[in-house]
């Protein structure tokens, strides 16, 4: 993506000064603001983090902080199916080193990276929140808990099974 091709639609940017309107200022939109960017991208490159300043009124600094602290905000693009596994010490106690291992082996790729058909990506994620169903793995944000490499490994072999449709 390059800063030419990254804009909002004039419907999406209506949708953005509505909201705003909401909102004491500006800044208080940004979260919703980068949703909206990543569901209309796929990801939030640097040059979306730009227009998303430059809609705002905001510098790029304050973009970034939000972006870069948050797992759920993805700065490259991912596979159709992102498989988050917690590593955060519930989970990390139950397994989930040896499951993410176990997932990485089984897709082909290493921990962050994403299947040659772009069906899968695999990511790490601090907490998810869940540790009473440790060890989680969200896909695509729905939870899946006391996840094991059988409960994984037929969840993808169901997905591809399936067109890549879940």
């Amino acid at each position: 993506m390059s800063a030419d091709t990254v804009r909002f639609s004039d419907d999406r940017l209506a949708e953005i000064a509505e909201l705003v309107k909401r909102y004491p200022g500006p800044q208080s939109a940004l979260m919703p603001v980068l949703y909206m960017a990543q569901e209309d991208f796929g990801y939030i490159s640097m040059d979306a983090q730009k227009m998303i300043a430059d809609v705002l009124g905001l510098r790029l600094m304050q973009v970034r902080e939000v972006v870069t602290f948050y797992t759920m905000f993805k700065e490259q693009p991912t596979g159709k199916y992102l498989l988050e596994v917690c590593t955060n010490a519930g989970c990390m106690l139950n397994g989930a080193y040896e499951l993410a291992d176990h997932m990485c082996e089984s897709l082909g790729i290493k921990m962050g990276g994403t299947t040659a058909d772009g069906l899968f990506t695999i990511a790490e994620v601090e907490c998810a929140g869940a540790c009473g169903g440790a060890p989680v793995v969200q896909v695509n944000n729905i939870y899946h808990e006391k996840a094991t490499a059988e409960s994984m490994d037929a969840l993808i072999t169901q997905i591809r099974a399936d067109g890549g449709e879940a």
